[in-house]
């Protein structure tokens, strides 16, 4: 009986593994000529409540050999398809000048970058 528990627990814990990888999501916005990487980590299970989905983010940009990571609890809302949410972040900490404001998607567990505009001047990133 105990080899059978061992390798139920020891399956499970392989099946957490990528499961928890999948919790970020990594990309790259071309932001006037920079590239910025964004990291988009979901920290703790997310909490509904009706049609709003609250997430517990750390976001990271990184670009020209500076970061920030900051955490967030971001409420998307959600009705037929994939939850989306509003963010901004000032980008300034990364040498990149003006304000990133986003659209993010809330999908198959894990949070993206749907679409990104730069201000000032609306200049589309995504």
């Amino acid at each position: 009986m105990r080899p059978l528990l061992l390798a139920a627990g020891l399956l499970l814990g392989a099946a957490a593994g990528p499961a928890a990888q999948n919790q970020c999501s990594r990309e790259v916005l071309h932001v006037r000529g920079t590239p910025v990487n964004v990291t988009l980590c979901i920290t703790a299970a997310p909490a509904i409540s009706g049609s709003v989905v609250s997430i517990q983010l750390s976001s990271t940009y990184a670009a020209g050999g500076s970061s920030f990571t900051q955490a967030s609890n971001v409420r998307f809302i959600s009705g037929e398809g994939p939850a989306r949410a509003l963010d901004s972040v000032d980008l300034r900490q990364v040498g990149v000048a003006g304000t990133l404001h986003m659209t993010l998607l809330y999908a198959n567990s894990q949070v993206t970058v749907e679409h990104a505009i730069l201000t000032p001047g609306a200049v589309t990133v995504k």
